[in-house]
């Protein structure tokens, strides 16, 4: 049952179970960090090898293939290559992205009213998840160049472990523009996907709602709520695999020595929109899939655990 506001003001922070405050957002970006934090670092191998098709297609012609390719060349841990990186930076990336959304969600609610609330959600959560995407590739950034340079160089010629990594991407900080050289096609990879993600979980977690569990959500049992959730993160990820993939290979090939200091838009003309958007695409499906539909299981049962209630389908 959501909490009252205080009389006579309608505020979004009291539509929930329980009220949004400080400690509800510091409970969300925890959320945050577990869902996106564990679900990247347990995808590192498919994360590698979609990497690698996309930066050197011609070597790594399909996922199979390239799975099989790094094993025989770099042994069984080349496929773990930016584990350290990935589990840090997508933890701090999480921690902002639904901490964050959660907040930025309500003041736009609260700046709109209730009324135009009600009838523009869409523009709600597209705004509320873009806004808190903009401040989490802030943080994960240094981190996602590091994992890429690791991921991409060849055996021997880039350090693995994470600390020595960074030290020389420091080093070569000239050329590689680190911490934050891939900033824009960060922002253009992952502010897409993050609204996508959003918007369209949202959007079928109510599809969920209205047209299959037709009845209040409230009665339903917690695994029929989380298999909603479950499912319609993994229907969302797939849009935002698709809307993102051409930045994400451009995030990719910017690691590639032959690309070293070109611009993002030299390499997409050299490369071409099409190779862009289609090298490495099923990969990224399954693994984003995937991926959206673990972390939104993973940040719901959180708040379950917390009293909170799974997000959406109100």
């Amino acid at each position: 049952m959501a909490h009252l506001a205080p009389v006579g003001k309608w505020d979004a922070r009291y539509l929930g179970p329980v009220p949004h405050d400080a400690s509800y957002y510091a409970k969300c970006m925890l959320g945050g960090v577990l869902a996106c934090g564990i679900t990247h670092a347990g995808m590192t191998p498919l994360d590698v090898t979609k990497c690698n098709m996309q930066v050197n297609p011609g070597k790594f012609t399909g996922l199979s293939q390239g799975f099989k390719t790094i094993a025989a060349e770099e042994g069984t841990k080349g496929l773990w290559k930016g584990f350290g990186p990935t589990f840090v930076g997508y933890s701090l990336q999480g921690m902002f992205k639904y901490g964050l959304y959660e907040y930025f969600k309500d003041v736009y609610q609260n700046l709109a009213g209730e009324e135009i609330s009600n009838k523009y959600k869409g523009a709600i959560w597209l705004a509320g998840s873009a806004s808190a995407e903009f401040f989490a590739d802030i943080a994960l950034c240094p981190l996602e160049m590091t994992k890429v340079k690791i991921q991409t160089s060849p055996a021997g010629t880039f350090p693995i472990p994470m600390f020595s990594a960074f030290s020389e991407m420091r080093k070569t900080a000239v050329e590689t523009r680190f911490p934050f050289g891939s900033l824009v096609p960060l922002w253009s990879r992952q502010i897409p996907y993050t609204m996508a993600k959003f918007f369209f979980f949202e959007y079928i977690v109510g599809l969920f709602y209205s047209h299959v569990f037709t009845a209040p959500k409230d009665t339903y049992g917690k695994p029929t709520q989380l298999g909603v959730t479950f499912a319609s993160g993994y229907l969302a990820g797939v849009v935002c695999a698709v809307v993102s993939h051409p930045a994400d290979s451009v995030v990719s090939l910017m690691g590639k020595p032959s690309h070293r200091g070109k611009s993002v838009s030299q390499i997409a003309s050299e490369v071409g929109i099409a190779n862009l958007a289609t090298k490495g695409l099923g990969t990224r499906v399954i693994m984003i899939g995937t991926l959206t539909g673990f972390q939104w299981w993973i940040y719901d049962s959180f708040k379950t655990a917390m009293g909170m209630g799974t997000t959406g389908g109100k």
